[in-house]
């Protein structure tokens, strides 16, 4: 018979911890913009990073152009000269 009031005081406190909700959890509509907030920030930075490695590839690409140009022309004008008919004396 003694622990009639201690059941009660335990129903009591049970009764309170599930009355109110946990402040730590978010309703669905916050957990959707939480999302889309992190999906455009995502978003961004794929985008710098896209960009970052374009303007390199570019840069590149600039780079080995003239080199394969000038190499082109450094062979153009070694066959100009063991094909020409009056040779430098």
């Amino acid at each position: 018979m003694t622990l009639r009031p201690y059941g009660l005081v335990l129903a009591l406190l049970a009764g309170t911890v599930l009355a109110f909700p946990r402040q730590d959890e978010q309703s669905p509509k916050q957990d959707m913009k939480d999302a889309g907030h992190e999906t455009k920030q995502a978003a961004k930075s794929t985008g710098k990073g896209t960009k970052k490695a374009a303007k390199k590839t570019g840069h590149a690409t600039k780079k080995a152009t003239h080199k394969a140009a000038k190499k082109t022309d450094q062979g153009a004008k070694k066959v100009e000269d063991k094909t020409d008919q009056n040779p430098p004396q």
